[in-house]
């Protein structure tokens, strides 16, 4: 079985939400947009090279990693990067509202 716990999950689930909560709040504090952009994008990028990593050394025998611990980590790599993916939409169609705007 797993030696994953509901605890453990619950617990990371709960830094992700203080970490996604940390820089809206201080957006309002004259934080730059393109460097927070930035960040969050390296931030997608970090997790999925860990998750790359992970199922990588997991299919070598390499690492202690349950399966679950590996899908899992895949999983938020996954979401992470279909978040930062609606992002970017939002992002584009608030461009193409600005450039149609008439003066």
């Amino acid at each position: 079985m797993s030696n994953m716990s509901i605890d453990q999950v619950l617990a990371q689930m709960r830094v992700l939400r203080d970490q996604a909560s940390g820089p809206a709040a201080e957006a309002g504090n004259g934080v730059d947009f393109s460097a927070l952009l930035k960040q969050s994008v390296d931030q997608v990028n970090e997790v999925q090279q860990q998750a790359g990593k992970l199922a990588e050394s997991f299919e070598a025998g390499q690492t202690d990693a349950s399966l679950a611990e590996v899908m899992v980590s895949l999983q938020k790599a996954n979401v992470s990067f279909q978040g930062m993916v609606q992002v970017r939409n939002k992002l584009v169609d608030a461009y193409k509202d600005v450039m149609n705007m008439s003066i």
